[in-house]
């Protein structure tokens, strides 16, 4: 007989029983999924297999040879690759994703996770940016450093131009350690610009010494990548000696012509620390070019000195090779190169490199855009790199595939930087097996940053997976078209959902918040 007194209560169960059956989205079945007949690479680096994954809600359940269940969708993959979600372990697309958080340009590459505050700038409290996307989440995952430019920042204000005081370091700690508290990956620092570059190794070893002390990492944009290269890449390595830290280098690259067809030389300094016990790796983009400021190629901040420029035109990048991709003086100059635009000033090259700066620097001023940030009122692609070097960097066995772009920028690497590889060092050149590629985009991009479960496909792991079509998967963007969407990429489920299918997202937003583990939670 039914016990009156609890009639109510079991009426209100059965409802939401109800009410929670009925609210399954059409993309994702209430029991979960069976992916069928897929070639796996696993994310490990071993042979690909033909199998079935089982997702159960953002956990993969099972890998092998699986038949489906009562009410589960089933996925039909013959003929296609499934790996888990590429991670991008340098991007800068935390200042756009809050308009545009289905972030397609991210996932139409098979991207599932992205990490922010490279190059030394994060937002700060970094708790307050890390719980915004907790309540309102993005199609993809993130996690975040700390930014050592932006600890700079706080501490010295304007007056950066020097080595911080002890105190002042102290200081810096102070807001570091709230940072790892708040499951930042670890330390990022951008040394080749302000306010940065004006610090000495012995500030850095100090936080990146706290930084160990939570068990995070240090992540470096080194102090030069250009006519200081060797001493740069000395000070990161001496850094994760002192304090003891992994060392993560970003954006690995060999940008000057007398370093072009160095990479074996450059390969070995890092095989050998490797060998003394410093965890050295790092990310890399595929292409010969980069994009940052101008201000970036006077180290010296002697942006008045024509000697220097003419250094640069001659030993880094050319005018032609020099394309301006933001420039708030004047728009219309985007698109142009320096060459170009000195030929229609009737300037010399030099001399119009240096006007473009002064004029920059102006225009900032005038309009208060100098708040410590990188990026202010004009950024440039130059091209200073070669194919060769490009290649055997990503072929290094600790390096990992990245983008360092943002969502809407000139740069193709932000739309492309994925199936590029996938395209040209797989299907074109045979540099990489596709399972030594995705290993770099996967749990190679974990383990160096300290993820964990991610980039990975085992039981226990997280769902977040890419499915592609090895024969067409490409990329399409050029500096002129930069937005053009990569091709190849059938689906990709972050934490077990449909972000991206058939060319277009979905429109689900189930990223999540990656916090180092082991932070103060």
């Amino acid at each position: 007989m039914l016990n009156h007194r609890f009639f109510p209560g079991t009426v209100l169960l059965l409802l939401l029983i109800f009410i929670s059956a009925c609210s399954t989205t059409p993309r994702q079945s209430q029991t979960g999924w069976l992916i069928q007949n897929a070639r796996i690479i696993d994310g490990t680096g071993k042979p690909g297999l033909v199998g079935s994954v089982r997702v159960r809600g953002a956990i993969i359940m099972d890998v092998g040879q699986l038949t489906p269940e009562r009410g589960e969708t089933v996925v039909n993959a013959s003929g296609f690759v499934l790996a888990p979600g590429f991670i991008d372990t340098h991007s800068h697309a935390d200042d756009e994703l809050h308009t545009r958080p289905l972030a397609t340009s991210l996932t139409s590459q098979g991207i599932s996770t992205v990490v922010f505050g490279q190059d030394g700038e994060s937002h700060y409290p970094l708790n307050d940016f890390l719980e915004r996307w907790e309540r309102e989440p993005a199609a993809v995952n993130i996690a975040s450093f700390s930014g050592h430019n932006t600890l700079r920042h706080k501490i010295l204000g304007e007056d950066y131009k020097r080595h911080a005081r002890i105190d002042e370091v102290s200081e810096m700690r102070t807001l570091l350690e709230a940072d790892l508290r708040s499951g930042a990956l670890g330390l990022a620092t951008g040394l080749e610009y302000d306010p940065g570059i004006f610090s000495n190794t012995d500030e850095i070893v100090a936080l990146a010494k706290l930084t160990a002390q939570y068990g995070g990492r240090y992540a470096s944009h080194i102090r030069s990548e250009d006519r200081h290269f060797e001493s740069a890449i000395n000070e990161a390595l001496i850094i994760g000696q002192r304090a003891n830290i992994p060392v993560h280098i970003s954006h690995l690259k060999l940008a000057m012509k007398s370093l072009w067809g160095r990479s074996d030389w450059l390969l070995e300094k890092l095989d050998s620390a490797r060998a003394r016990g410093i965890l050295v790796s790092a990310d890399v983009y595929p292409y010969e070019y980069w994009q940052s400021t101008l201000e970036v190629l006077f180290p010296k901040r002697d942006f008045n000195n024509l000697n220097t420029a003419q250094e640069v035109l001659e030993n880094i990048a050319p005018a032609y090779g020099l394309l301006i991709s933001e420039y708030k003086p004047e728009p219309a100059l985007v698109g142009k190169t320096v060459a170009q635009i000195a030929k229609a000033r009737g300037r010399s090259d030099a001399q119009t490199l240096l006007d473009l700066i002064a004029d920059a620097q102006r225009y900032t001023r005038d309009n208060n855009l100098d708040d410590g940030s990188i990026i202010n009122s004009e950024m440039v692609i130059g091209t200073s790199m070669i194919r060769d070097d490009v290649a055997d960097l990503i072929a290094w066995p600790f390096s990992n595939i990245c983008t360092d772009g943002g969502l809407n920028d000139r740069h193709p690497r932000a739309t492309g930087s994925f199936p590029r590889v996938l395209r040209w060092m797989v299907r074109n050149t045979g540099d990489l097996s596709l399972e030594q590629a995705v290993h770099r985009m996967t749990l190679q991009a974990a383990e160096n940053i300290g993820l964990q479960k991610r980039g990975i496909i085992q039981q226990g792991a997280f769902a977040d997976l890419v499915l592609f079509d090895p024969e067409t998967v490409d990329d399409r963007a050029t500096p002129e078209f930069p937005q053009l969407q990569s091709v190849g990429i059938k689906q990709l489920w972050v934490n077990g959902v449909t972000v991206f299918e058939d060319g277009q997202s979905t429109a689900q937003r189930p990223g999540r918040v990656l916090r180092r583990t082991g932070s103060a939670r």
